[in-house]
């Protein structure tokens, strides 16, 4: 069953464009490259939110493929010297947000940890305490799945142990038995000579 017709309009809430924007960016680059393996096609996908993040997607090399669509398309070639600048600029933008990125995940560790606790407020305290109440869950959920199939593992090899003990012991008593008619069939030998 599908959906009903989106009415394609601006989304005014805007934790829920945001959303929308991430859901279908991701769709998009998923179409572009399933379009690129199935097809063979050389593919190049540039999509910029709203915040100016860019987000790309290219089967082959995609200055060759921005090139060759100029060259289709009667465009001027565009000079290597401003493009190797954009090209640094977007390096050195990929390059800042990864160290803000890298500095607030270490800001988190440490708020994890208990250090620097003072810098947050209540909103963000509470916030840490059900992080951390959620990770205290997950790990016990997994130590208990953990203990439990090594509990179901030591019972196998205890009934193991014990099939293999029942059986050692029917062994043991059969020889017990042989060895007991055997001297007595001696005994019996030797009183009747």
């Amino acid at each position: 069953m599908g959906r009903g017709k989106v009415e394609l309009k601006r989304i005014e809430n805007t934790t829920s464009r945001q959303v929308t924007f991430s859901k279908r960016r991701n769709g998009l680059l998923k179409k572009a490259f399933e379009l690129s393996i199935l097809c063979e096609a050389e593919v190049a996908l540039v999509v910029f939110s709203p915040s100016g993040k860019a987000f790309q997607f290219a089967s082959h090399d995609i200055d060759r493929t921005i090139a060759r669509y100029r060259s289709v398309a009667g465009l001027p070639e565009s000079s290597s010297c401003s493009q190797r600048s954009r090209t640094a600029e977007f390096w050195r933008t990929e390059i800042d947000e990864m160290k803000k990125l890298a500095d607030m995940l270490e800001a988190r560790n440490k708020h994890i940890c208990g250090e620097d606790l003072p810098l947050l407020d209540m909103k963000d305290l509470k916030q840490l305490e059900r992080q951390i109440k959620t990770g205290v869950e997950r790990v016990r959920s997994r130590k208990r799945r953990l203990l439990a199939e090594h509990i179901n593992m030591l019972k196998r090899k205890q009934k193991a142990l014990q099939d293999e003990n029942a059986c050692l012991q029917k062994r043991l008593n059969e020889i017990n038995v042989s060895s007991r008619t055997s001297k007595e069939g001696d005994r019996c030998s030797s009183t009747t000579s």
